[in-house]
């Protein structure tokens, strides 16, 4: 229900928005005629070649007898299998964020001094202009933490003397800022929100210099900053495997888009976070932890797989959860056969579940992890194969690791900004034309009336 009158839904404005649905409506025909790609995407689902990267890679097929083939997903950041960056920093000490946001910022993975004194660059930079908790992330908190956290990065914005400077050592400044100051946004936006709409108890833990950024993440979230060490490189990982995805996804692409205008970088990144929200994007995993609560709910016996697979069917027959017809967790827009982040992630997620003595939990989550392909498969008519993503096992992660809710897609977007900086920076380098794609007008060309005679 509407709180106040610029919120309310009058008949008039129902109408008009009635007529607007009318003349916005485009014949689904037309594009077939007119061989227009939807989505960027052909019949396929693959995404329309529109530039070239040297980023990221995403790989999903491979060749055999000259034909090209699916094959289980691989990802790899400037040229690395993510797979053994992962290995690399689970076997060592050191945490991993920090690293790998080297390795795509600089297209190398740094030495022991190059790494050490650009994770005390990042704590430097991880510190918000005076008195800004107060006067901005403080007063008329969001409720939703994606618009806190893009309002924040715009206000930045007045806070930066050289805020139009797109030269590349400029824009290089701004970006690493931002991936300083990401957590601090996201939690003390969050904070703020809970404090002033609920009623919790407010407290602002200022970020310790020797902390990575997931443990930071855990420190200035909990009351008592306390985490353990399994907790802390779960996140990590986490933020490893979130933080980059090729440039055709929607929100790298808006970065992209954006950048090649020449606009600021507060404005670009601001717009990759208006895409992130999205719930087609990244609040997936926020519907696979409902999706999971509804089926524990309805579930007699979390182990009786003809139950499960029974509730997966209702699921898909639009007779169970929020009745969309879909298995959230399962599936993507370029993996068929295996999603390399959920595989990654997977184990470090059942280590998790074991400490937080969560194992009945993440069967659960194992049983629909097989069950669901095959039902799926049985049950729709589908081009290519159906597994798992990393949004099925994140926000089970990130519940055990007591994160609300609301923060989820932050904790994304943390992780993100440093693969939109460096496509920011690529953009800004190669420094080429606006991106302009084609729209073809398939309206009629009609004779103007004069007011007195419509």
């Amino acid at each position: 229900m509407a709180t106040n009158r610029f919120c309310e839904i009058t008949p008039e404005l129902q109408h008009l928005a009635t007529l607007s649905e009318q003349c916005s409506k485009i014949d689904p025909e037309l594009y077939n005629q007119y061989d227009v790609k939807r989505g960027l995407r052909d019949i396929n689902g693959k995404g329309v070649l529109v530039g070239l990267t040297e980023i990221s890679e995403v790989s999903s097929t491979k060749e055999v007898d000259g034909k090209m083939v699916p094959a289980d997903g691989e990802l790899y950041y400037r040229g690395y299998n993510v797979r053994d960056i992962i290995q690399g920093s689970s076997e060592s000490s050191h945490f991993g964020f920090e690293e790998c946001t080297y390795l795509l910022l600089f297209g190398k993975l740094p030495n022991s001094k190059e790494l050490s004194n650009f994770t005390q660059m990042l704590s430097e930079y991880r510190t918000l202009p005076t008195s800004f908790v107060r006067d901005i992330i403080m007063k008329a908190p969001s409720r939703d933490m994606m618009n806190t956290l893009a309002r924040s990065v715009l206000t930045l914005y007045s806070y930066d003397d050289m805020a139009d400077d797109i030269s590349l050592p400029n824009v290089l400044r701004q970006c690493l800022q931002l991936i300083s100051l990401f957590p601090l946004l996201s939690v003390y936006g969050y904070q703020a929100y809970e404090h002033y709409h609920n009623g919790a108890s407010l407290f602002i833990h200022p970020p310790k210099p020797e902390y990575s950024t997931a443990e930071n993440i855990l420190h200035i979230l909990r009351a008592d900053s306390q985490f353990s060490p399994l907790e802390a490189k779960l996140l990590d990982i986490a933020l490893i495997l979130h933080m980059e995805h090729g440039g055709g996804n929607n929100s790298t692409f808006t970065t992209h888009l954006v950048s090649s205008s020449g606009t600021d970088t507060y404005s670009a990144i601001a717009a990759s976070l208006g895409s992130l929200k999205g719930p087609k994007h990244g609040g997936a995993n926020i519907k696979v932890v409902r999706m999971f609560e509804d089926m524990k709910a309805n579930l007699s016996d979390w182990s009786d797989e003809e139950e499960i697979s029974r509730y997966l069917r209702a699921l898909l027959h639009k007779e169970a959860f929020d009745k969309a017809g879909l298995i959230y967790g399962m599936g993507h827009a370029v993996y068929s056969l295996s999603d390399p982040r959920a595989r990654i992630f997977r184990r470090f997620v059942e280590r998790l579940s074991a400490e937080k003595g969560q194992e009945k939990e993440f069967a659960l989550y194992a049983s629909v992890e097989r069950l669901a392909p095959q039902i799926i498969a049985e049950e729709r008519k589908i081009y290519k194969g159906v597994s798992p993503n990393v949004d099925f096992f994140s926000g089970f992660a990130y519940s055990m690791l007591g994160l609300p809710v609301e923060l989820y897609t932050p904790i994304f977007a943390i992780a993100r900004i440093s693969g939109w900086s460096a496509h920011r920076l690529e953009e800004v380098a190669i420094n080429g034309k606006i991106m302009r794609p084609a729209y073809k007008n398939v309206g009629e060309h009609k004779k103007f009336i004069p007011l007195n005679e419509r």
